[in-house]
């Protein structure tokens, strides 16, 4: 038996909207036997763009019953059958989670009219309502009110029946079938076909923009998750309406497929991805040389496409840094933006100041010292390969720190062995980094488990 439904509501999801009517078809594969229609007051008012699209308003439910009066009988007509509905995810949140609050359970097997038009009849403009039962000639009386809207479906599903000569319903309420929890714009042999593998996965709307990018350790595990679960939030709901693709790149380790998370929410800035879209106001070293010719080592936020020396997250840090590179290689404070103003500095506590400032030093020797501090400075930071597993067993996965800055990652043959940076970058992509992929390699790096060689 299927119970054939439409409900009209008051906004687009289940947790801060209500219903404001009900119909259900109760339909026995032949003939429609039993038939439920009936307004419902929301106990909120109803929004006048609804009113305009429904029809139904304030003054229409104002003596209609509660959901409350109503959760018994409407549980009975559904708790035992098959849920049918045009984009059936939609009509069950609102009916689960309203069925829920007056303590009734529901759980049934749903089957999408939407979902099985794409399959059994393939190659139509539009799949709305609407436009398929205009498709189908098929007849609708008062369209966006549940009566009409119900009826019409009930036309569509047996217009299914007959056509579907391939078992697509029955293959849809098979048991371990996911597709009655799959977004409605979703094909479902994308989800079928994804790898088992670490990697990326990409959800892309109707005009096949990217709106959401995930990392798995398991791809078709991990967007299988993305499903389950009745979450009855507006975010939710508008994200699986959204989902009409899904594309993926594989990556050899679950570490090369958060790195590379990380990278493409920067670049691409999907509206559904909420973490690591933060600001990072990471600061650094730069080095220029001034119209005397002399080097300046300066703090500045880091700019985008840019190079520094040294990046750290805090400015104390860089000034405690960078005083210490003063003491130890007999710099300019001037010189170095820690102190203001013209003529000679005040050296710092354990310091001498060679004259740079008043131009006594010559910039060539001033220079040299310069050149020393930054070459110990990048000595000071670690450089190596992180090696694991490829996407296949000829070859291998490696990932670049090179002075303590991630410079990329890809992957060699199996048989070639690791000597140097340079002979690794012919293998590589570069990325750019971030605070996030800095944390993430260093964490990796002190791992037990982790391959790492150093350069």
């Amino acid at each position: 038996m299927y119970a054939i439904v439409d409900i009209e509501t008051t906004g687009g999801h289940a947790s801060a909207n209500a219903i404001t009517e009900v119909a259900i078809f109760v339909y026995d594969g032949l003939q429609v036997v039993q038939e439920y229609h009936t307004l419902v007051n929301p106990r909120m008012p109803i929004p006048y763009y609804v009113q305009s699209l429904t029809g139904i308003t304030d003054e229409m439910v104002a003596e209609a019953p509660g959901f409350e009066d109503l959760a018994e009988n409407i549980y009975g007509l559904l708790h035992d059958k098959i849920f049918v509905a045009h984009n059936v995810n939609f009509d069950y949140s609102f009916l689960q989670h309203q069925l829920a609050t007056h303590g009734y359970e529901l759980k049934c097997k749903k089957l999408c009219t939407v979902r099985l038009g794409r399959k059994i009849i393939p190659g139509l403009p539009s799949y709305s309502l609407g436009n398929l039962c205009r498709s189908l000639e098929i007849p609708v009386l008062q369209r966006h009110r549940a009566a009409g809207d119900a009826a019409a479906t009930v036309r569509l599903f047996e217009m299914l029946l007959l056509r579907d000569t391939e078992q697509a319903i029955a293959g849809a309420l098979k048991a371990g079938s996911k597709e009655q929890f799959l977004p409605p714009n979703l094909p479902p042999e994308q989800v079928k076909q994804l790898p088992a593998n670490p990697g990326v996965y990409y959800f892309h709307d109707q005009k096949g923009k990217v709106v959401y990018v995930g990392k798995a350790r398991n791809l078709r595990k991990r967007v299988n998750s993305h499903f389950t679960g009745n979450n009855a939030g507006r975010k939710r709901q508008e994200f699986l309406r959204n989902i009409y693709s899904i594309s993926y790149e594989i990556t050899g380790t679950e570490l090369m497929a958060e790195i590379l998370e990380s990278v493409e929410i920067k670049r691409l800035w999907p509206v559904y991805n909420y973490a690591q879209k933060h600001v990072e106001f990471n600061y650094g070293f730069y080095t220029f040389e001034d119209q005397d010719g002399y080097l300046r080592l300066a703090i500045e936020k880091r700019r985008k496409y840019s190079n520094p020396l040294h990046v750290f997250k805090l400015l104390v840090e860089g000034h405690q840094l960078l005083r210490n590179l003063i003491r130890k290689f007999d710099l300019c404070p001037r010189l170095c933006f820690l102190q203001k103003g013209n003529g000679a500095c005040l050296p710092l506590q354990e310091h001498t100041c060679r004259g740079a400032c008043e131009k006594k030093e010559p910039a060539a020797l001033y220079n040299n010292r310069v050149q020393e501090a930054i070459d110990w400075l990048q000595q000071q930071q670690p450089s190596f390969v992180i090696i694991g597993h490829g996407r296949g067993v000829d070859e291998q996965s490696c990932i670049l720190m090179e002075k303590g800055r991630f410079y990329g990652m890809g992957y060699l043959p199996r048989d070639v062995a690791v000597t140097g940076s340079d002979q690794l970058k012919d293998f590589l992509t570069q990325y750019p980094e971030n605070e996030y992929i800095q944390n993430l390699i260093r964490l990796h790096a002190t791992g037990k488990a982790a391959r790492l060689l150093p350069l």
